[in-house]
Parts: structure tokens; C-alpha cells; sequence
């Protein structure tokens, strides 16, 4: 895969734009940033092509589709060799209760992002999913009361 060309202005314009409404139609972006409907079409393409762009889709309310609890999750793991991370992360990739996951360093070595539908179904999830991981060796649960900021949106 060849290097990413440099972005231009117009380039971060078509980007905050598709970010903020992916549905944006192409001719109502081209008319917006001053360009063709052709050439938009071309910079949607190679900034895609070129991993600028790497999907689209709808954002989801939590509560309506039943998974308003949100936690985070401190793991520790009981050996920190490539084989045990390996494992530990092929099995939360399979965990669709857990939508992030993030390796740290520091005093713990991932930190996830966590959504069901409450209190009883997150003891659930630490019983028959997290806890039963082989090299979990303590977690740490961080309830969210109130997400004060939940952007999913890049500065560009």
C-alpha cells in the first residue's frame, strides 16, 4: 500500500462534512465546498481508497435499543506475553456487549467500553463473558451516571 497523499483544504472540508451527515448527498457536498459533482466524487474516492474515509454509518440510540447502562472496565491480565494478549483480544472482538477496547499502559492493561441494558445484564456479561476470558486476573467497573460528551467526530 502506497503512502497516503497529502490532504488539502477542500480535503478536510469534505471530511468534516461527511462526518457531520454521511447521507449528504454528492451534488449538495460539491455545492457546498465549490466543486464538481465529478471532482467531489473523485476526492470521495481517493480519500476513501486511501483510508482517509474507512466506512459510514448511522449512529444509534442506546436507550431505544435497550443498552442504556454504560460502563468502563479496567482488565489486568495475570501474564502480559503476545499469545495471552492475542487471545484475550480475539475473544472481546467476538463480545458484542463490549464496543471498545483499548490496550493501555499503566497500571492495567485494557480498558473497555461496555453497553447493556442494566445493572443484572452487565453481572451477566462479567460472569459469562469477561470473567470466564482465560488471563483475566481482576477487573475494575466504572459506572457512567451521565455521558457529558459522547462525539464520535475527528477535528479536521
Amino acid at each position: 500500500m502506497t503512502a497516503p497523499s497529502p490532504i488539502d483544504r477542500t480535503d478536510r472540508r469534505i471530511l468534516a462534512l461527511l462526518q457531520a451527515d454521511g447521507r449528504l448527498a454528492t451534488v449538495d457536498l460539491a455545492e457546498r465546498i465549490g466543486l464538481s459533482p465529478t471532482a467531489t466524487t473523485e476526492r470521495i474516492k481517493r480519500l476513501t481508497r486511501e483510508g482517509f474515509i474507512t466506512g459510514f454509518g448511522a449512529r444509534l440510540d442506546a436507550a431505544k435499543l435497550g443498552r442504556s447502562f454504560l460502563v468502563f472496565v479496567e482488565v489486568l491480565l495475570d501474564k502480559t506475553t503476545p499469545d495471552v494478549f492475542d487471545r484475550f483480544s480475539d475473544a472481546v472482538r467476538r463480545t458484542p456487549d463490549v464496543i471498545e477496547c483499548h490496550m493501555v499502559a499503566g497500571g492495567f492493561d485494557y480498558l473497555l467500553k461496555v453497553r447493556v441494558a442494566d445493572m443484572a445484564a452487565y453481572r451477566r456479561f462479567l460472569g459469562e463473558a469477561l470473567w470466564t476470558l482465560a488471563g483475566v486476573r481482576e477487573t475494575r467497573t466504572y459506572t457512567v451516571m451521565e455521558e457529558v460528551k459522547a462525539d464520535q467526530g475527528l477535528p479536521v
